[in-house]
């Protein structure tokens, strides 16, 4: 709920630029309302795409469970790392009880 009411604010902040430079008043906000916009727009579109939410199920053979596991702070849950050896990619999933560490 958090990221769309950012993404709102990002972009009223751009409105309100694309505003101030066509009317010419608030002018002097016009740098601010673009870099505010810009900052929350962008930032909240590469955490999301950076940070994903952790898989349920292996991801292709050809990735390597690693052995390393910890607790996701936001969920709780045991997460294992898998990594692919091609790209150097890791991938997080929730890990399964009773699997031996």
């Amino acid at each position: 709920m958090l990221p769309v009411v950012l993404y709102v604010v990002g972009g009223v902040l751009l409105l309100g630029a694309v505003l101030a430079a066509i009317t010419g008043l608030f002018a002097m906000l016009l740098p601010q309302l673009i870099v505010g916009g810009l900052l929350l727009v962008v930032g909240l579109a590469i955490e999301r795409w950076r940070y994903k939410p952790l898989q349920d199920d292996r991801p292709d053979p050809r990735w390597i469970d690693t052995g390393e596991r910890f607790v996701d702070p936001e969920t709780g849950a045991l997460v294992a790392v898998y990594h692919d050896p091609a790209d150097g990619g890791r991938h997080y999933v929730k890990a399964k009880v009773g699997r031996v560490a």
